[in-house]
Protein backbone atom coordinates (compact mmCIF):
# COMPACT_ATOMS: atom_id res chain seq x y z
CA UNK A 1 0.00 0.00 0.00
CA UNK A 2 1.21 3.58 -1.18
CA UNK A 3 0.37 6.26 1.59
CA UNK A 4 1.69 9.39 2.22
CA UNK A 5 0.98 13.00 4.10
CA UNK A 6 -1.22 14.74 1.55
CA UNK A 7 -3.19 17.36 3.41
CA UNK A 8 -3.07 19.07 6.86
CA UNK A 9 -6.36 20.57 7.94
CA UNK A 10 -6.56 23.14 10.56
CA UNK A 11 -9.46 24.03 12.99
CA UNK A 12 -10.20 27.69 12.56
CA UNK A 13 -12.50 30.01 13.76
CA UNK A 14 -13.25 31.93 10.93
CA UNK A 15 -12.54 30.73 7.86
CA UNK A 16 -12.69 34.04 5.83
CA UNK A 17 -9.99 35.51 8.57
CA UNK A 18 -7.55 32.42 7.95
CA UNK A 19 -7.67 32.70 3.85
CA UNK A 20 -6.80 36.57 4.47
CA UNK A 21 -4.02 35.95 6.59
CA UNK A 22 -2.81 33.10 4.86
CA UNK A 23 -3.11 34.85 2.04
CA UNK A 24 -1.17 37.93 2.80
CA UNK A 25 1.74 36.07 4.50
CA UNK A 26 2.11 33.33 2.23
CA UNK A 27 0.31 34.10 -1.13
CA UNK A 28 -1.48 31.25 -1.19
CA UNK A 29 -4.82 31.52 -2.83
CA UNK A 30 -7.97 29.28 -1.53
CA UNK A 31 -10.90 27.36 -3.26
CA UNK A 32 -13.88 27.82 -1.13
CA UNK A 33 -15.66 24.27 -0.67
CA UNK A 34 -19.06 25.51 1.43
CA UNK A 35 -19.72 28.78 4.14
CA UNK A 36 -16.86 26.62 6.57
CA UNK A 37 -14.26 25.00 4.80
CA UNK A 38 -11.49 26.29 2.20
CA UNK A 39 -8.46 25.18 1.02
CA UNK A 40 -5.46 25.10 -1.28
CA UNK A 41 -5.66 22.91 -3.98
CA UNK A 42 -2.03 23.02 -5.52
CA UNK A 43 -1.99 19.30 -5.85
CA UNK A 44 1.08 18.95 -3.56
CA UNK A 45 0.94 18.86 -0.03
CA UNK A 46 -2.49 21.12 0.80
CA UNK A 47 -4.05 22.72 3.79
CA UNK A 48 -7.64 23.58 4.51
CA UNK A 49 -9.44 25.28 7.17
CA UNK A 50 -12.39 23.78 9.13
CA UNK A 51 -14.73 26.74 10.81
CA UNK A 52 -17.85 24.25 10.99
CA UNK A 53 -17.89 23.78 14.87
CA UNK A 54 -20.02 20.35 14.34
CA UNK A 55 -16.89 18.92 12.05
CA UNK A 56 -13.77 20.61 13.10
CA UNK A 57 -11.36 18.53 14.98
CA UNK A 58 -9.55 19.92 18.36
CA UNK A 59 -6.32 19.73 16.95
CA UNK A 60 -4.34 20.10 13.18
CA UNK A 61 -5.13 17.01 11.31
CA UNK A 62 -3.10 15.28 9.17
CA UNK A 63 -4.60 13.37 6.55
CA UNK A 64 -2.73 10.23 4.93
CA UNK A 65 -3.07 9.50 0.96
CA UNK A 66 -3.64 5.60 0.12
CA UNK A 67 -4.67 3.90 -3.16
CA UNK A 68 -6.68 1.43 -0.91
CA UNK A 69 -8.56 2.91 1.91
CA UNK A 70 -10.63 -0.12 2.69
CA UNK A 71 -7.33 -1.80 3.01
CA UNK A 72 -5.64 1.02 5.61
CA UNK A 73 -9.00 1.41 7.62
CA UNK A 74 -8.48 -2.61 8.13
CA UNK A 75 -5.00 -2.14 8.92
CA UNK A 76 -5.59 0.28 11.25
CA UNK A 77 -8.30 -1.33 13.11
CA UNK A 78 -6.24 -4.74 13.51
CA UNK A 79 -3.18 -2.77 14.68
CA UNK A 80 -5.29 -1.83 17.70
CA UNK A 81 -6.22 1.55 17.09
CA UNK A 82 -9.78 2.99 17.48
CA UNK A 83 -11.52 4.52 14.13
CA UNK A 84 -13.53 7.92 14.88
CA UNK A 85 -15.01 8.52 11.60
CA UNK A 86 -15.81 5.42 9.38
CA UNK A 87 -15.56 5.97 5.42
CA UNK A 88 -17.37 8.73 4.20
CA UNK A 89 -17.02 10.95 1.49
CA UNK A 90 -16.12 14.34 1.06
CA UNK A 91 -15.80 16.63 -2.07
CA UNK A 92 -12.17 15.05 -3.65
CA UNK A 93 -12.74 11.37 -2.43
CA UNK A 94 -13.59 9.34 0.69
CA UNK A 95 -11.60 9.10 4.30
CA UNK A 96 -12.17 7.85 7.46
CA UNK A 97 -10.67 8.98 10.66
CA UNK A 98 -8.52 6.99 14.02
CA UNK A 99 -6.86 7.63 17.03
CA UNK A 100 -3.37 6.60 16.87
CA UNK A 101 -1.95 5.05 19.94
CA UNK A 102 -0.79 8.57 21.41
CA UNK A 103 -4.50 10.11 21.18
CA UNK A 104 -4.08 11.96 17.97
CA UNK A 105 -6.57 12.14 15.56
CA UNK A 106 -5.23 11.33 12.55
CA UNK A 107 -7.50 10.97 8.91
CA UNK A 108 -6.65 8.49 5.53
CA UNK A 109 -8.19 9.50 2.65
CA UNK A 110 -8.78 8.23 -0.91
CA UNK A 111 -9.07 10.89 -3.78
CA UNK A 112 -11.93 10.40 -6.07
CA UNK A 113 -11.21 8.97 -8.96
CA UNK A 114 -11.77 11.62 -12.32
Amino acid sequence: MTARINYLELPVADTGAAKTFYGAAFGWSFTDFGPTYAATTSGDTDIGFQADAKAKTAAALPVIEVDDLESAEAAVWTAGCTITAPIFAFPGGRRFHFRDPDGHEIAVMQPAVE
